[in-house]
C-alpha cells in the first residue's frame, strides 16, 4: 500500500519569536505541502503468512456494541512470528537478547533495498553490500523477491557489522533448514526482519520504520513495517 504524507519543516530563531510571536503561530501553522511516500510493507495479521507449523492468529469479539455491549472490544491471539515480524538472537541462541533488549535504532532508519530471485550468494551479498554503500545506506538491507539467504551470504552480512537484514519471506534462510543462517546472523547481532511485502518496490535508499512491540522476554515479536522515501 503507498500513501502521501504531508511532512512539513519550520525554523525560527528565538529572536524572531520573541519579536513577532504572531507571525511566528501564524506560519508554524501554515498548511505548505511537501510529498513523502510512504510505503506499508506489513501483511495484515489475520490473513498473513505463516510458518509451517507455527499457530495461526486468531480472533474472538468479547463485546460488540450490536450486542448492547457499552463498545467493541477484540481479543486476538497469534505466534511472535507470523505475518511481518522481527527474530531477535534468543529465537534461536539461549542465551541471545530478547525483543526488549535490542536498541530500537536497529530497526528505525535508513536501508537499501536490493531486488533478487533465487538464493543470495557470498559474491551476491558482496555486490548488494556495494550497492548499499554507495547509496548511504549500508546498515538496514532489505531484499525483495523470493530470495533465499545462503550461509556463505550470511556470513558476509555478518562480517560487514549490518544492524539488520529483511526479506519476504516467512524465514530468512532457507524453510526446510534455517538454523545454521539464524545462527549466523543473531550470534553477530544481525536483527531479522521477515515476512515484509516489497511489491512493486525498486531498489535504492529508504527510511525505514519497523520498530517491534515490546514484548518483554519474547524471541520475536509483530511490528508494523514501513518505509518512506
Amino acid at each position: 500500500m503507498i500513501q502521501k504524507n504531508t511532512v512539513r519543516t519550520v525554523s525560527f530563531s528565538r529572536k524572531t519569536v520573541e519579536k513577532d510571536p504572531e507571525l511566528w503561530y501564524n506560519e508554524i501553522n501554515r498548511k505548505t505541502e511537501v510529498s513523502a511516500m510512504i510505503y506499508d510493507i506489513t501483511q495484515e495479521v489475520f490473513s498473513c503468512k505463516v510458518f509451517p507449523g507455527d499457530p495461526a492468529p486468531a480472533k474472538k469479539q468479547v463485546l460488540s456494541i450490536g450486542k448492547g455491549d457499552v463498545c467493541n472490544l477484540t481479543e486476538f491471539s497469534m505466534c511472535a512470528h507470523n505475518g511481518t515480524h522481527i527474530d531477535a538472537p534468543f529465537h534461536f541462541l539461549p542465551e541471545g537478547g530478547t525483543v526488549d533488549q535490542i536498541s530500537l535504532e536497529k530497526f528505525v532508519g535508513d536501508c537499501y533495498v536490493a531486488v533478487h530471485q533465487g538464493d543470495v550468494t557470498g559474491e551476491d551479498a558482496v555486490n548488494i553490500l556495494q550497492k548499499a554503500s554507495a547509496a548511504g545506506a549500508e546498515k538496514r538491507i532489505l531484499i525483495a523477491g523470493k530470495a533465499v539467504v545462503t550461509a556463505e551470504a550470511a556470513g558476509v552480512f555478518a562480517e560487514n557489522g549490518i544492524f539488520l537484514i529483511g526479506n519476504e519471506s516467512q524465514t530468512v534462510g532457507p524453510e526446510d533448514a534455517p538454523r545454521q543462517v539464524h545462527l549466523i546472523l543473531l550470534g553477530a547481532g544481525v536483527v531479522l526482519l521477515e515476512g515484509i511485502v516489497l511489491d512493486g518496490i525498486t531498489e535504492g535508499r529508504y527510511f525505514l520504520s519497523a520498530a517491534p512491540l515490546n514484548l518483554g522476554g519474547c524471541d520475536g515479536a509483530p511490528c508494523r513495517a514501513y518505509l518512506m522515501k
